[in-house]
């Protein structure tokens, strides 16, 4: 009844580099996080103004903040694939 696991698993030559641009997005992320909150202690005045279209700065921000999440992952996920094909292709060769 049971199988094997549908993929072979082997050494990732990628590993190093896609931890450092894991690291390397994170702390970016972090910047404009961080960027937020700041804004939230130290003048949350400002985020109750009008920034676009009706929403308010706290809105506008926190949605941007998910979409560079969202464009992150999908970045690192481009980025990752890449360094997977190019590293084992050297491998096999």
């Amino acid at each position: 009844m049971h199988h094997g696991p549908a993929v072979e698993l082997g050494v990732d030559n990628a590993s190093k580099k896609k931890a450092k641009l894991g690291v390397r997005f994170f702390f970016l992320y972090l910047f404009f996080y961080a960027g937020f909150v700041a804004i939230g202690v130290l003048n949350y005045e400002l985020l109750s103004k009008e920034v676009i279209a009706g929403l308010n700065l706290a809105l506008f921000y926190g949605i941007g903040l998910i979409l560079f999440a969202v464009i992150l992952g999908i970045l690192y996920n481009n980025f990752c694939s890449r360094y997977e094909d190019e590293l084992n292709k050297e491998e096999k060769s």
